[in-house]
């Protein structure tokens, strides 16, 4: 890519990958969605949610920032679900200028240290002590900090709530000098490289997660059947994947209804993101043993 020559008027451009980790359920899919700007990586309380490697941009003066959301670690399970999050990992990490290490602020448990062991030594890693507005003093943090620079030589501490802007703007200042100076990866307006479709599916997904609460186990997956534009309706057909007949029951609720509501928010969503009309119709399919078997995962997009 030709770099354009810089002037006193133009600074050179920066653009570097900068990986978002950490354990399961510390908000990393929030914090990607404050640092772009819109909704790129869906949330739940459930863990497990995010499962793809899923890249946001956003440009800032000069600065091109592109951020790239992990599954977290799995530490307990083997499925083949969990190992191929765990390979999504390990082939972030090694592509990327900085590494965000995300924990809850004045927490760090076993989950957290197993995380931590994995991180390349050859790459600045920042400390993100998110959910801060979750801390009561913040006098409490000192001994907690010291407790974490013995862990590692951080390149930086950051202390932020992920859902204050000032907060995130801070973030952009600290991270801008770790961007090589190159020509940016996207267009200045790019938000994210993931497609209609997929974000689709993940919406989907996260009404999923959050109308089901704790009932349903996070081997569920979402497929898109259909995708049809008709002017400014999208038609759009998907499959819920569950593994037992128990699950399927649980998603459709008595006489449909929770399916209907998990329709109702993700077509209200779905909306408001592709500004336009959108008909949502749902299946729910059972395969049983789909996330313990590889050829299952690849088929339905685990890269």
């Amino acid at each position: 890519m030709n770099q354009p020559t810089p002037t006193p008027e133009a600074p050179a451009q920066r653009c570097g990958l900068i990986a978002i980790v950490g354990r399961p359920n510390v908000g990393k899919s929030t914090l990607l969605n404050a640092l772009v700007g819109q909704k790129v990586s869906i949330t739940s309380d459930k863990a497990q949610t995010t499962r793809h490697r899923i890249t946001g941009v956003r440009t800032v003066e000069e600065a091109q920032f592109v951020f790239v959301d992990t599954p977290g670690f799995q530490t307990r399970h083997n499925a083949a679900l969990n190992r191929n999050l765990n390979r999504t990992v390990h082939g972030v990490l090694s592509d990327v200028d900085v590494v965000l290490f995300v924990v809850e602020a004045g927490r760090f448990g076993i989950d957290d240290a197993k995380v931590l062991t994995l991180l390349p030594e050859d790459k600045p890693v920042v400390l993100i002590a998110n959910k801060l507005d979750a801390v009561q003093r913040r006098t409490d943090l000192v001994p907690w900090l010291k407790s974490m620079q013995d862990r590692r030589n951080f390149s930086e501490f950051v202390p932020l709530s992920a859902k204050k802007e000032a907060d995130v703007a801070r973030l952009f200042k600290i991270l801008k000098p770790y961007l090589p100076e190159q020509g940016w990866f996207y267009e200045e307006d790019a938000l994210t490289d993931r497609s209609e479709k997929f974000l689709a599916s993940e919406i989907i997904r996260e009404k999923l997660f959050r109308l089901t609460g704790d009932e349903l186990p996070y081997t569920s997956t979402v497929i898109i059947d259909k995708w049809e534009d008709e002017g400014e309706l999208r038609r759009i057909s998907a499959s819920i994947v569950v593994e037992r007949d128990a699950h399927k029951g649980m998603i459709i609720g008595q006489g449909g209804e929770r399916l209907k509501r998990i329709g109702s928010e993700a077509r209200q969503e779905l909306e408001h993101l592709m500004d336009g009309r959108v008909f949502l119709e749902l299946w729910v399919k059972v395969r049983s043993g789909w996330a313990d078997t590889e050829e299952h995962l690849r088929t339905y997009g685990y890269e």
